[in-house]
């Protein structure tokens, strides 16, 4: 990329270098803004190959595949390298035309990858296998040495997980558990879910501690209002009806009694009150 970059003017160059560093830094957390760096770029130097990758794949982490393929392929007939050749099979899948990312996996193309590629080759071929219904197909066609072999490669983990996800799928529960134990042992960077996809197969539940602490809470929230609910009832239990009325009355007049307001008169005192008083006395 850097040999290309210097094919451009001097301001040119760290003005797209910059750009594509942003889409290299933000496809993966927030593909919409790397996506919009790539157009950037592309405006400025279109006919640089890595700038037509780069726009592809921010493109392709959108789920644009159209618009991803459209780039892709101008970046092959600008370097001549195959090297794009699964992710652009997979933008035929992304179209919902698996049958054509089907016929790119037997073309002569395909043997031009290197190992990394043949995998992901077949890992897209497999897709579309399923994308047509045929699991035991997509299962079959993950199966391969790459597979079979103990050695843990950078694709090891993914291969691994396709194959378990497949057998899963075609309701091979005790293989895909078997597989997802492998993808797990391969996967030292975290780059699929195998754990959680075991323990789902165990019946292990995740539970969101923070949110039952808060639920806790409001229990013993709701828990306390009910007591003092409660135990005011009780009081009120305790109490005479009139003492009740009396005291009652005796906050409504302290409520709104204004000193200086002249209109003000005092209530009148109820037999009942004066029956409170008489017993108080």
């Amino acid at each position: 990329m850097r040999q290309e970059l210097l094919s451009l003017p001097k301001g040119l160059a760290e003005e797209v270098s910059k750009n594509l560093v942003m889409v290299a830094r933000l496809i993966d957390e927030d593909p919409e803004q790397a996506y919009a760096y790539s157009r950037i770029a592309l405006r400025l130097a279109s006919r640089v190959a890595a700038v037509r990758e780069a726009a592809g794949f921010a493109a392709y982490a959108t789920q644009k595949y159209s618009e991803a393929l459209a780039e892709f392929r101008a970046a092959k007939r600008m370097t001549g390298s195959v090297e794009l050749w699964p992710v652009m099979a997979d933008c035929e899948r992304g179209l919902g035309r698996p049958e054509r990312a089907l016929a790119m996996a037997g073309e002569p193309e395909v043997q031009k990858l290197d190992k990394a590629g043949q995998v992901e080759m077949r890992l897209v071929a497999a897709g579309a296998r399923r994308d047509q219904g045929q699991l035991e197909a997509a299962i079959v066609t993950l199966q391969s040495p790459e597979l079979a072999s103990n050695a843990v490669q950078p694709w090891t983990a993914r291969l691994r997980y396709a194959y378990a996800d497949a057998l899963l799928a075609a309701g091979r529960e005790d293989e895909a558990r078997e597989w997802f134990g492998k993808a797990l042992e391969a996967d030292k960077d975290g780059a699929t879910d195998a754990s959680d996809r075991l323990a789902e197969l165990d019946g292990v539940e995740f539970v969101d501690a923070a949110a039952d602490l808060a639920d806790d809470g409001d229990e013993d929230a709701n828990g306390a209002e009910d007591l003092d609910e409660d135990d005011e009832d009780d009081e009120d239990d305790d109490q005479d009806p009139a003492e009740i009325a009396a005291a009652e009355r005796a906050v409504d007049a302290t409520e709104y009694y204004d000193e200086d307001d002249e209109e003000y008169e005092p209530l009148e005192p109820s037999a009942a009150d004066a029956d409170v008083r008489g017993d108080q006395a």
